[in-house]
C-alpha cells in the first residue's frame, strides 16, 4: 500500500489520510480522491493532500475486518456490516462470553495491523450487548498477512454460551439469632440474580446448621428436580469437615472443590450430588454486589463447565474491591489510645414544609420551644462530636431559633430541589477526620440524646458495623449513622430520594439496632401530626 504526501493531480482514486476542512470544503478522512475532491481541493487553493492507495495484494480494511470477525465468531455471536475497518461482534442471546484466550494473543500477534478486542473471559452478557470488535488500523491488509489470520481460526474463539432456565432450590441453615429478615433478603437477591437468566427458585428450605438435616433437605431438593443446590450457611464453612460439607458427602455427594482466590468470596464450595450441582455460598451472597459467587453461578447458570483448575486460575483480578465489612487499618494513634471512632452529627433543617400548608414546621412551637430546637439539643447532648445544622428554607429565622446553641451552619442553596442536596451539603462540611455522620431530621423532637448515644455505641467499623439505624417494630427509623466511607455515595443521591438503595447494596454493613421508643419513626409533617404530637405532650 502506498501512503504518502502527493500533489492533487496525482491523489485520483487514493483515499484521504486526514480530514481537510477549509471554506467551503469538508473532505472527510477515509473519503475515495476522485475529480470532484480534485477540483474541490483546487478551489480552496490546496495544491497537496496525504492518501493512501491500496496495492493489487491489498485487502481494504471493511472488507479484511469483516472476513476475521466471521471466522472468529462462534455460537450465539452476529457480526455487524464492517465500517471504517471496524466489525463489532454482538450477543444474539444472553449469557456467558466463552473465549479462547490463546488463539485472540495470538491472532493479535500475527500483524500490528489487525487488532480483536473483547470482554473479559466469562463476563455475563445480555442479549444485543456488545462483546468484541476487530479492529484494522491502516486502510488495508496484506492479504499474506491476513492469510496467516485467518490460518489461526480454523475455529470458533469467542462464543456466547446462553443461559438456561435451571430448576434452583434455595437451602438456608439457622441457627439461634439469624432473622428471619436476613434470609428472606438473601433470597430476594438471589431470585434477582437469577431473572437475568430465565432461573426459577423452586424450593426454599430452612432446616437446623446440621449435617443431618442438611443432607435430607440435600436429598429432597434433586427429588424435586433441582439443577442446582445453592445452600446459604447461617455460619461460615470454616474447614472441609464442617456442616455443610460433611451434609454434602452424608447424602451421597462430593465436594468438588473448596476455597476460591476471590475476595468477596473466599469462603465458596462447589459440589455434586447426582445431577444435581451444588454451591456453598460464602457470606458475601447475601449482598447484591458483585462477588465471587457471581462468577461461579453465572457459568453453572450458563452450562459452562466449572473446574477445580478454573477455580483456582481467578485470583489475578480475583480482588473485586473494597469489601465494607473489612476493617480497615488502624493508625498507630488509634492503636495507642484505643479511640472510639469520632462520630458528627447533621441536623437537617432546610426543609419548605410543604405539607404544613404554610407555616415552617421547623418554627412551630412545642413544649416552650421551636420544633428544630428539640433536634438540635438532643444531638448537642448526646456523644456526638460537633453538631452542623444545615438550613435552607428560611435560613435565618431557622438560626435564630437556635440562637445560644454551640453548633456550626452550612446553608443549602438547593433545599428546593430535594433531601439529597441536604444530605450533600451536610457531610461536605464535616472535617476530614470525622469517621461517621450522623445524618438526624429536624422534624423529629422525639429523637433523645439517649438514643443517639446507643447509635454511636453501635456503631463499630472494626467489626464490620459502618451504618448504624434504629429498628421500631419491625421498621427502620432514624437518625442513622454513615461510616466516611459512604460519603461519596450520599452525595450521589438525586432528589428527594432516600438511601434505600445504598443500604440493599451493603446489607453486610448495616446493623439495625432494636429501640422501643417510638421517637425513631415519629417525624411532623402535617398540621395534624403537630397537634397529635402536642395533645400527647406531658407537662413541663
Amino acid at each position: 500500500m502506498f501512503f504518502g504526501d502527493v500533489p492533487i493531480e496525482e491523489a485520483l482514486e487514493g483515499v484521504a489520510v486526514h480530514s481537510i476542512r477549509k471554506g467551503a470544503l469538508v473532505l472527510k478522512k477515509g473519503t475515495r480522491v476522485r475529480a470532484a475532491e480534485i477540483a474541490a481541493l483546487r478551489r480552496e487553493g490546496i495544491a497537496r493532500i496525504v492518501i493512501a492507495r491500496l496495492d493489487p495484494t491489498d485487502v481494504g480494511e471493511d472488507a479484511a475486518a469483516e472476513r476475521v470477525a466471521q471466522a472468529l465468531s462462534g455460537d450465539e455471536v452476529r457480526v455487524e456490516d464492517a465500517f471504517t475497518g471496524r466489525a463489532n461482534l454482538f450477543a444474539r442471546r444472553a449469557g456467558v462470553l466463552v473465549l479462547d484466550r490463546a488463539v485472540i494473543d495470538a491472532l493479535n500477534a500475527v500483524d500490528e495491523s489487525i487488532t480483536f478486542a473483547t470482554l473479559p473471559a466469562f463476563s455475563a452478557v445480555k442479549a444485543g450487548e456488545m462483546i468484541g470488535t476487530v479492529k484494522i488500523i491502516p486502510f488495508a491488509v496484506d492479504e499474506t498477512v491476513l492469510a496467516r489470520a485467518l490460518a489461526l481460526l480454523a475455529r470458533p474463539v469467542i462464543r456466547v454460551a446462553p443461559f438456561r432456565p435451571l430448576r434452583v432450590a434455595a437451602i438456608s441453615t439457622v441457627l439461634p439469632g439469624l432473622k428471619d429478615s436476613v434470609i428472606a433478603r438473601t433470597l430476594q437477591v438471589l431470585r434477582d440474580r437469577l431473572a437475568p437468566a430465565g432461573a426459577s427458585l423452586i424450593l426454599d428450605e430452612r432446616v437446623p446448621h446440621e449435617a443431618s438435616a442438611l443432607s435430607a433437605a440435600l436429598t429432597r431438593a434433586e427429588a424435586a428436580g433441582a439443577d442446582l443446590g445453592i445452600i446459604f450457611g447461617a455460619s461460615a464453612i470454616a474447614d472441609r469437615r464442617d456442616v455443610i460439607p460433611a451434609a454434602i458427602e452424608a447424602a451421597g455427594g462430593q465436594v468438588r472443590h473448596f476455597g476460591m482466590p476471590v475476595d468477596p468470596g473466599n469462603l465458596l464450595l462447589l459440589g455434586q450430588r447426582g445431577a444435581m450441582s451444588v454451591l456453598g455460598a460464602p457470606g458475601c451472597a447475601r449482598s447484591p454486589k458483585e462477588n465471587g459467587f457471581d462468577w461461579i453461578l453465572q457459568r453453572l447458570l450458563a452450562g459452562v463447565p466449572v473446574t477445580r483448575a478454573d477455580i483456582i486460575g481467578l485470583g489475578v483480578g480475583g480482588l473485586l474491591m473494597e469489601i465494607v465489612s473489612r476493617p480497615q487499618p488502624r493508625t498507630n494513634a488509634q492503636i495507642e489510645a484505643e479511640t472510639r471512632p469520632t462520630v458528627a452529627a447533621v441536623v437537617l433543617a432546610a426543609g419548605r414544609s410543604t405539607r404544613m400548608g404554610g407555616p415552617n414546621k421547623l418554627l412551630a412551637d412545642y413544649r416552650g420551644k421551636p420544633l428544630v430546637r428539640h433536634a438540635v439539643e438532643a444531638a448537642l447532648a448526646s456523644k456526638a462530636s460537633g453538631v452542623t445544622v444545615v438550613t435552607g428554607h428560611q435560613a435565618e429565622d431557622v438560626r435564630a431559633a437556635l440562637a445560644g446553641l454551640a453548633v456550626a451552619f452550612v446553608h443549602n442553596p438547593d433545599f428546593a430541589e430535594g433531601l439529597s442536596t441536604s444530605v450533600r451539603a451536610g457531610v461536605g462540611a464535616l472535617p476530614p477526620h470525622c469517621d461517621a455522620a450522623l445524618i438526624s431530621l429536624a422534624d423529629m423532637p422525639l429523637v433523645d440524646a439517649a438514643l443517639i448515644d446507643r447509635l454511636i455505641d453501635a456503631f463499630e467499623p472494626a467489626k464490620g458495623a459502618l451504618v448504624v439505624l434504629p429498628m421500631v417494630d419491625g421498621r427502620r427509623g432514624n437518625p442513622v449513622i454513615w461510616a466516611r466511607r459512604f460519603f461519596g455515595d450520599l452525595a450521589g443521591l438525586q432528589g428527594d430520594a432516600g438511601a434505600r438503595q445504598i443500604l440493599a447494596a451493603n446489607a453486610d454493613a448495616v446493623v439495625e439496632l432494636p429501640v422501643e421508643t417510638q421517637g425513631a419513626s415519629i417525624d411532623i409533617d402535617t398540621p395534624e401530626a403537630l397537634e397529635t404530637l402536642r395533645g400527647q405532650a406531658k407537662p413541663i
